[in-house]
């Protein structure tokens, strides 16, 4: 019998019942605050994004950020303090705020109105207080609602200026949710390249920048640069580029000061107009991806009423500078056509070397394509006879409605990729099996890399070869041994695919299979344990008669468990990278030839325990 569906069906939830409902349209992902993508960042970020409006309209040149040891936040700003009589509006009333007024806040992110009462909404404990002509007024709530305000403002000798506290709800948050100092003090940076001259101070530290976009690009560059970069500044728009001697493209997108991490269509408009601007200064129609091959660049617009594509605003969707305006990508590559044609003209040394990088940049394409053909043919001629890749039937680069549950397990030996080629979803699921452990690709060429059976086989396999658009799988699973060869392996993968295909890490379709350690069973249940405190959790179910099992290697799970554990509820940690010389210098470090070093490492961080093998 079908369910009625009558007036009483249809609801209307306030402001703060929705939030709570459905914070992932506000906030993004419910992270435990683990990686910069998470919700209580942007959370944060809301906050502090209303303080950086107050400086960019003139008023306010230091903003204190302090995060306690029990995850509280505090976010103090010296501009004009919200209207005491408004204060309740702003915290609690949706789509209220000045910035509907273009008068009051040209260029601002926010302008619906909606990021400080998610914060507020969101939290356990929120807290908003002004301060104005020698008075002040706050009010504290709590998941949205009032829990005490101040009636009448109270006479105070304060700063002018703002400050909203808030400790995020954990029956919103997973309960071990906090704030990494790492990843705050990244934002700080960021928020300070953008406004030089305004002080951010996170927990104590000071964050200025006297050059804006250029500390940023030297501070994050992961390449020694070819030239000095090239700065460039208008009317609403500023950008910074140079040339390395590395293969891809790097770059850093703002509007109003939102870090874009999509991108959007001021960065397209960036990249198109760089290349139109290079080609009419050499007078030659040049590969676009020779001219942007290791650029490494950075561009901050202010835009009037911007539209992003979410309400995490990490992709401007807007197509034009304002309302009935010129567009977004007539506006950048005008403005390059005409500053960097001059600085070119102005600066010879700068324009031979971009010259000499493109010319370097076509002539690698070229000996690379050769490479390339020979790869292509060589796996088209293995495909057939290749018995390392298992292929299924469904995958990434078609239209098939299963494709997102594309996967590929690499392997490390028969043994292990026996059980996951029977225990499979033949639909969906592919193995490839390397052949011991694969090169250290450090420091080595892509001509090199490409001349490798081993790796030719796998970009076949995964049919990046010519380009990365082609990836046949969505999800690009290391499958290896949790034991020293194992972690190994992974750490050359790894390396592989930092060098030579980092867009998959960022487009995340790289992850690190989680295979359990233990067995633990009695009679009636078993349990498979991923670490020793799901371990000892099992052995309290089962008692102290129940059977435990160490995993050595994934040769020794048989098929049937193996079904269970690359099934629906298989665990998957995705490999992220942070952008900047801090993955440089990782695989220096722990892939380079700096032995001593790491030797001494090892010695100082080498730590003796005991394992009990239990049966």
């Amino acid at each position: 019998m079908a369910a009625s569906y009558t007036e009483a069906d249809i609801k209307s939830l306030d402001w703060r019942e929705h939030i709570r409902l459905r914070p992932g349209m506000y906030v993004g992902k419910l992270g435990d605050g683990t990686t910069s993508d998470d919700g209580i960042y942007l959370l944060l970020k809301e906050v502090i994004d209303n303080a950086i409006d107050e400086h960019i309209m003139g008023f306010g040149k230091e903003i204190k950020v302090d995060i306690d040891v029990e995850g509280r936040v505090e976010v103090r700003d010296f501009g004009r303090g919200i209207p005491l009589g408004k204060l309740m509006d702003c915290a609690a009333k949706i789509n209220t705020g000045a910035k509907y007024d273009s008068e009051a806040f040209k260029k601002s992110v926010g302008l619906n109105g909606v990021g400080i009462k998610a914060a507020n909404a969101l939290s356990s404990f929120f807290e908003i207080q002004s301060w104005r002509d020698g008075q002040t007024k706050a009010i504290e709530f709590s998941q949205g609602e009032v829990v005490e305000e101040m009636k009448r403002p109270k006479a105070d000798k304060g700063v002018a200026g703002t400050r909203v506290a808030f400790e995020v709800d954990q029956k919103i948050f997973p309960e071990k949710v906090r704030f990494r100092d790492g990843i705050v003090e990244k934002m700080c940076r960021y928020y300070a390249y953008l406004n030089p001259g305004l002080a951010i101070v996170f927990n104590g530290k000071k964050f200025k920048s006297k050059n804006g976009l250029l500390d940023l690009l030297k501070e994050e560059m992961d390449e020694e640069p070819i030239y000095d970069p090239v700065v460039l500044s208008g009317k609403d728009i500023d950008v910074c580029f140079t040339h390395t001697a590395g293969s891809g493209e790097e770059y850093y997108s703002f509007v109003n000061g939102q870090h874009t991490t999509q991108g959007g269509t001021h960065l397209g408009a960036f990249r198109e107009g760089l290349v139109k601007v290079l080609r009419e200064f050499y007078k030659k129609q040049y590969d676009p991806a020779d001219i942007r091959s290791g650029v490494e660049g950075a561009i901050s617009l202010r835009v009037e009423e911007p539209v992003f594509e979410s309400q995490t605003k990490t992709k401007l969707g807007s197509s034009h500078m304002a309302p009935e305006g010129e567009t977004i990508r007539t506006y950048v590559s005008n403005f390059l056509r005409e500053q960097l044609d001059n600085y070119l003209h102005k600066h010879p040394k700068v324009s031979e070397a971009i010259q000499k990088r493109i010319l370097a940049a076509e002539r690698e394409r070229k000996e690379l394509g050769g490479v390339k053909k020979l790869a292509r043919e060589r796996a088209r001629q293995t495909k057939v006879h290749n018995k390392k890749l298992r292929d299924c039937r469904v995958h990434l680069n078609t239209k098939h409605k299963r494709r997102l549950a594309s996967t590929v397990f690499i392997t490390e030996g028969d043994s292990a990729s026996g059980s996951i080629t029977k225990s499979r979803d033949v639909e969906t699921q592919a193995v490839f099996s390397l052949r011991g452990k694969p090169l250290n690709t450090y420091g080595l060429s892509r001509k090199v890399v490409y001349e490798n059976e081993e790796f030719a086989l796998l970009q076949a396999a995964l049919g990046i070869e010519a380009s990365i658009e082609d990836l046949r799988f969505n999800r690009v699973v290391i499958a290896t041994d949790a034991d020293v060869d194992g972690m190994h392996i992974r750490l050359l993968l790894l390396t592989f695919f930092l060098q030579f295909f980092p867009e998959i890490i960022r487009e995340e379709n790289l992850f690190i299979l989680d295979t359990p350690l233990f067995r633990v069973r009695n009679k009636k249940d078993t349990h498979y344990c991923y670490s020793e405190e799901e371990k000892e959790a099992a052995l309290k179910k089962c008692g102290k008669a129940a059977e435990i099992t160490r995993f050595k290697g994934l040769g020794e799970i048989s098929p049937g468990e193996f079904k269970f554990m690359i099934g629906p509820e298989m665990r998957l940690d995705p490999v992220r990278m942070e952008e900047g010389k801090g993955a440089k210098d990782m695989l220096t470090f722990y892939m380079g030839k700096n032995t001593p070093n790491r030797q001494m490492f090892i010695i100082e961080n080498l730590r003796e325990e005991v394992v009990r093998e239990e049966v």
